[in-house]
């Protein structure tokens, strides 16, 4: 379905992307599990080789189920263009491969998700890519770092774990004209709290395992903005092959027709239980963009409609406690994701840093008794009651 701007969003989250009359009479995007498509005659080839008429072939380079959700993504984002992958960071390392060539540089905030800041500060510099990491929301930093060479800025917003907001127009006021391409990984935002391409963003990046999925139940990961922008990435994908298999796509679908329902519910339900959590006295300290105590609180209610359903706080400085804290819920369920229906939390220093040294750790921020919570849609006083009875 071709995409009406007036229309609403759960209206374009149910509909958009999607074949109103498909030749199977299914009101759901049927589930085209081939790998190959075949043709009818010789006839097609050339048309499909000359451009004539647009159509499958083999899985590597698309299929129905795939065109479906990317439909729907682009809507809800209001882009242009979307290009599905196999999981959010196939979609951010063959996004920067597409970009970037050797003698170029690019800049990204310090508090990135980490394998994103590994992969940039690591496997980039075997290409001779250049990289430099500037504080988060240190916009002088970000404007002192660029040079004659540099060809991608590339952040988030919010950040993982203390979601960071990023003041979207300052941003912009520092790379606008600069070719230089502004990269926003908005995956703890989401489409329906933020748009960074009415801001400017050049290009927007989601990891569809998280709110956009929304069940636990699929990896994936988008690249959204222009065209221009994202026809090389999809080529690019195309010779790498991390391509969305049509299952995950089909539950991408799925999970889509429910999203601005969940949203409104992750956005209710994380600000009630960081509320909660900052009135308790075993609580040191809360971390939430829709608290006036969060140092972006102001830029957060400026661009965002809400704040979603990740609450992260500090406890006892004791990874003994942090852990026995975990151990004793009953509802809320120990796991490194977010986004989904059911609530999950995880402990950053044991779990995403198990391997990084103490020292290192804390330098990064990660203290013994920081904790992730990603509220899920369950009844909030549940939730609220099952961490109340784990806190000792």
């Amino acid at each position: 379905m071709k995409t009406n701007e007036n229309l609403g969003f759960s209206t374009k989250a149910v509909h958009s992307g999607e074949i109103r009359y498909n030749e199977y009479g299914s009101i759901t995007t049927p589930i085209v599990q081939s790998s190959t498509f075949i043709f009818k005659n010789t006839e097609e080839i050339r048309k499909l080789a000359e451009g004539v008429e647009g159509r499958f072939e083999y899985g590597r380079y698309g299929h129905p189920t795939q065109v479906a959700a990317e439909g729907k993504l682009a809507a809800l984002e209001g882009a242009e263009d979307a290009v599905l992958f196999s999981s959010g960071m196939s979609a951010i390392t063959t996004s920067l491969f597409a970009i970037l060539k050797s003698g170029q540089h690019i800049i990204i905030t310090d508090d990135a998700y980490k394998r994103t800041l590994d992969f940039c500060k690591a496997c980039l510099d075997r290409f001779d890519i250049e990289c430099t990491v500037v504080k988060m929301c240190d916009y002088d930093a970000m404007e002192k770092a660029i040079k004659p060479n540099t060809r991608v800025f590339f952040s988030e917003s919010p950040t993982n774990p203390y979601l960071n907001i990023m003041d979207l127009e300052r941003l912009m006021n520092i790379f606008r004209g600069r070719d230089i391409l502004v990269i926003s990984d908005s995956t703890f935002a989401t489409p329906y709290n933020q748009r960074p391409l009415e801001y400017g963003i050049d290009i927007v990046t989601h990891s569809a395992t998280k709110y956009l999925g929304g069940h636990n139940d699929l990896l994936g990961g988008v690249v959204l903005g222009r065209k221009e922008l994202t026809t090389p990435i999809r080529e690019y994908l195309k010779i790498t092959g991390g391509v969305i298999d049509p299952h995950p796509s089909y539950l991408l679908i799925r999970g889509l027709k429910t999203f601005e329902l969940r949203m409104k519910r992750h956005n209710e339900s994380g600000q009630r239980v960081a509320e909660y959590l900052e009135s308790h006295p075993k609580v040191k300290r809360v971390y939430y963009p829709g608290l006036a105590s969060h140092p972006h609180h102001d830029v957060a209610k400026r661009q965002m409609k809400g704040f979603g359903g990740v609450v992260t706080f500090e406890v006892k400085d004791d990874v003994s406690y942090a852990l026995e804290f975990m151990s004793r819920l009953k509802i809320i369920s120990i796991g490194p994701s977010l986004g989904g229906v059911e609530s999950l939390i995880t402990h950053p220093a044991t779990i995403s840093y198990y391997n990084v040294p103490r020292e290192e750790r804390l330098a990064l921020g990660i203290k013994d008794g920081l904790i992730r919570l990603a509220v899920g849609v369950e009844n909030i006083e549940d939730i609220i009651n099952d961490i109340d009875q784990a806190l000792f």
